[in-house]
């Protein structure tokens, strides 16, 4: 075993300054290239849907909803915990344990992702009794060799947030791997090609990307000192780490449940067309948590950090900071996904798929009510609170099963919207009890006039849409209610004090300078 030294040297350096200014600042990066990957990923799915029938995309969309069940599973769950433990050792200079973390996670996934590839291909007969049609079946056996890429892809992105290198991250998650993949989608509309081709071009595209991020990571590796002079030993913390995230499984469970296991059991007793209906507008819904999955990259890293210096009150001001900017930023597309979701599905996906916008306007609210509570797990896993975390966990895969059950079979898709919706809901309450224990507080009562701003916004949306049946005309409503929210909201956001270069550019720097015409809650 290497010995462990005190390293003052790195750290400091990369976590220098405000750790919540740096968390901000780095994560507004990543919510950048989220948006650009989410734009040209959504771009694609469009292309996708008007060039399949609805059957080849239900059977098509099927697939991937077996392969997101597997990459919940892949590694037994340490993709999950890599952001805490490797910047605890990076920052104790355990150079040992650093490395032994990283082969401990890719034994993992190399053992998952060869159980998932020969459940698929040693079993097939089990398969199909799941399946009312072939079709899904064909493409599963292609697409299941995403499993292990995608694990990859997630192990690497964790590694990058733990050195804090958001450009990185920026570069191959949000324009590398889009981008090929909407290579792949352009030539399928070019070649009128089908869903089989569609599903091994998918799988190279992830291959070509995850190479490249490889071989970036190795550049960080060995520029951190991890090879070379200091990579002279080896220590693997098994335990620790299986301690840790075994129980954590129960946390990928949970959207497993609510998505893939949701989608196989629509499968199991309606037609591929029904599956198509459910998984059309999901990635619209998910829309709602593009800001929290960017700002918990660099969150867990961070907060691991200050946890690891006893530092309460910085994970505090770090979690609600980032939470009311998450609920701001996320605004937006709550407004058009929620109070415009019956034009929003017509147009963007067509006639045929207009009685899924319910099902949007459903799993769309959900999915914002999470992102305004903020990334409230990650807290409870940064101070070790599993016992908590498995409990809710569990009640929450319960209560996905038992609504999934009872409405799957007599309401179909319209079901599966509503027991997603359910156990959403009931997920992120329990979750944001338990930051009680955790010390950062169920409620921060000062952000209050920062969620009464945005209630009164989406509900004054919602009343509109009512009265206006026109989504062009209710496109650039949501786009003036969304201002006002940021306007309204900017002093409580400290957006000066985290971006103080904006001050610079005329228009944008008058706005923020500028006084809220009403602002009865701040004290002056």
């Amino acid at each position: 075993m290497a010995t462990v030294t005190a390293q003052p040297l790195e750290s400091p350096r990369m976590f220098g300054g405000d750790p919540v200014r740096r968390q901000l600042r780095g994560s507004s990066l990543l919510l950048l290239g989220r948006f650009l990957s989410r734009g040209i990923n959504f771009f694609s799915q469009l292309l996708i849907v008007h060039t399949l029938t609805t059957q080849s995309f239900g059977a098509f969309a099927y697939g991937l909803a077996v392969v997101a069940f597997w990459d919940g599973l892949s590694s037994f769950g340490l993709n999950k915990s890599i952001t805490r433990f490797v910047p605890i050792y990076h920052e104790r200079g355990d150079h040992a344990r650093v490395r032994g973390a990283i082969l401990l996670v890719l034994a993992g996934i190399a053992c998952t992702s060869l159980i998932a590839i020969a459940t698929v291909y040693l079993a097939p007969g089990l398969l199909s009794r799941m399946v009312r049609e072939r079709g899904p079946l064909d493409l599963l056996l292609i697409l299941i060799f995403l499993v292990p890429v995608d694990a990859l892809d997630e192990f690497l992105l964790g590694l990058f947030a733990c050195f804090a290198r958001p450009k990185a991250i920026f570069f191959r998650k949000h324009v590398l791997a889009p981008s090929l993949k909407l290579g792949v989608v352009v030539l399928l509309v070019l070649l009128h090609a089908d869903a089989h081709f569609l599903a091994r071009g998918y799988v190279t595209a992830s291959i070509v990307g995850v190479s490249i991020y490889s071989l970036l990571f190795l550049r960080l590796f060995r520029r951190q000192g991890l090879l070379g002079a200091r990579g002279d030993g080896v220590s693997i913390p098994a335990r620790e780490m299986f301690a840790f995230t075994l129980p954590l499984l129960s946390t990928n469970l949970v959207p497993m449940v609510m998505h893939s296991i949701a989608t196989l059991i629509l499968g199991y007793y309606h037609q591929s067309t029904e599956v198509a209906m459910y998984r059309v507008v999901l990635p619209a819904a998910q829309l709602n948590n593009i800001v929290v999955a960017s700002f918990g990259i660099l969150f867990t890293p961070i907060a691991a950090r200050l946890f690891a210096r006893g530092d309460r009150e910085g994970m505090r001001a770090l979690y609600w900071r980032s939470t009311v900017w998450m609920a701001v930023l996320s605004f937006p597309v709550f407004a058009l996904t929620f109070s415009c979701a019956r034009g929003l599905t017509t147009t963007l996906y067509g006639d045929r798929y207009a009685s899924s916008w319910p099902i949007l306007q459903m799993v769309s609210g959900a999915y914002y009510f999470s992102a305004a509570l903020g990334n409230n797990d990650l807290p409870l896993r940064v101070v070790g609170k599993l016992r908590y975390i498995v409990t809710i966990n569990v009640l929450a895969i319960l209560a996905s099963i038992v609504l999934t059950f009872a409405l799957v079979p007599r309401f179909g898709a319209m079901g599966t919207g509503i027991a997603t919706a359910g156990a959403l809901l009931l997920h992120n309450v329990l979750k944001q009890w338990g930051l009680r224990a955790a010390g950062i507080g169920f409620f921060e009562w000062r952000y209050l006039p920062v969620y009464i701003v945005i209630v009164i916004g989406a509900l004054g949306l919602f009343l509109a849409q009512l009265v206006i049946d026109n989504f062009f005309i209710l496109l650039p409503a949501a786009a003036l209610v969304s201002f006002l929210v940021l306007a309204f909201t900017k002093h409580e956001l400290a957006i000066k004090d985290t971006f103080p270069e904006l001050l610079k550019l005329p228009i944008v720097g008058a706005f923020l300078r500028a006084e809220n015409p009403v602002q009865p809650w701040r004290s002056r």
